[in-house]
């Protein structure tokens, strides 16, 4: 297979579970209670590719395993099992070292665009840090050279290289967060729920800048929703995901006009109306 047709992420049989006890007051001393522990499975047996330069949506309501199996994508959780292949590399396979390098490719836009930049840092730091890490030969004049450039694309001016989180709105932090992401090129982005936290019209533009860097940059992205009108201006594929599993996925023509499974109805009845084709 060659290298324009061998997706740029191909996950098998990914799963996750996590332990809980019964009680709470199961291990005080002297308790009769008896200490049992279950398993809840967070992600069950996922599969599924991603295309190079696609936008391959998942989509649930709170708690369905969504945004766990986007910080396993970058093995910010370990999964319990299964492969993921990235450019045809197993991540799992890869030591520390070797997935810290391979993480240059691979960013995350996290959801909250408050609590994901530190407040103690300029927003040049914050911004230049992935260089800091990634590239440590370059001068610190260079860093904050490359940080300009991507502010500047992201639309907030140089001034903001000297200033702190708590100066900017949601919609030009989460813009910071897009940056910082973007700073070392990726080839893919997972975006946790990129404009939950934001008005609906910031919301709105946040998107379409993603879509304008993703043709700009050849991104591909793993975008994570809740919101299937948010999806639909976006996404090139669907999965739809409940309780840990895909109930259903393919192209977002066909989940948004022709849904298969009853769950996918029910999340395209709850809304108004849903787009039918992705903005361009």
């Amino acid at each position: 297979m060659s290298s324009t047709t061998t997706p740029i992420l191909d996950v098998r049989n990914l799963r996750k579970t996590f332990s809980r006890q019964s009680s709470i007051f199961a291990s005080l001393p002297g308790n009769s209670v008896t200490t049992t522990e279950n398993c809840f499975t967070a992600v069950d047996n996922i599969n599924f590719t991603v295309a190079r330069g696609e936008t391959f949506a998942i989509v649930g309501e709170s708690g369905c395993g969504k945004t766990t199996l986007a910080r396993m994508l970058l093995r910010l959780i370990e999964p319990d099992s299964g492969q993921i292949l990235f450019k045809g590399r197993d991540l799992l396979a890869l030591s520390p070292k070797a997935m810290r390098a391979e993480r240059r490719q691979m960013q995350m836009i996290f959801q909250d665009p408050y609590a994901s930049l530190n407040p103690r840092m300029r927003i040049g730091e914050i911004v230049a840090e992935p260089v800091s890490i990634h590239e440590p030969t370059l001068t610190r004049s260079q860093r904050t050279a490359k940080a300009a450039e991507i502010l500047k694309r992201v639309g907030l001016s140089e001034d903001a290289l000297n200033k702190y989180p708590h100066e900017f709105s949601g919609g030009q932090r989460q813009r910071v967060g897009i940056a910082r992401a973007l700073i070392l090129r990726p080839k893919l982005v997972v975006a946790d729920e990129p404009v939950s936290a934001l008005d609906v019209s910031v919301g709105a533009q946040v998107l379409l800048l993603l879509q304008e860097l993703q043709q700009e940059f050849g991104l591909t992205y793993v975008f994570i929703s809740h919101s299937l009108p948010v999806v639909a201006q976006i996404a090139t594929h669907i999965a739809v995901m409940r309780a840990g599993n895909f109930v259903e996925s393919g192209p977002a023509e066909q989940i948004l006009g022709q849904p298969t499974a009853p769950y996918t109805c029910e999340l395209l009845a709850a809304v108004p109306t849903v787009p039918s084709a992705r903005i361009l």
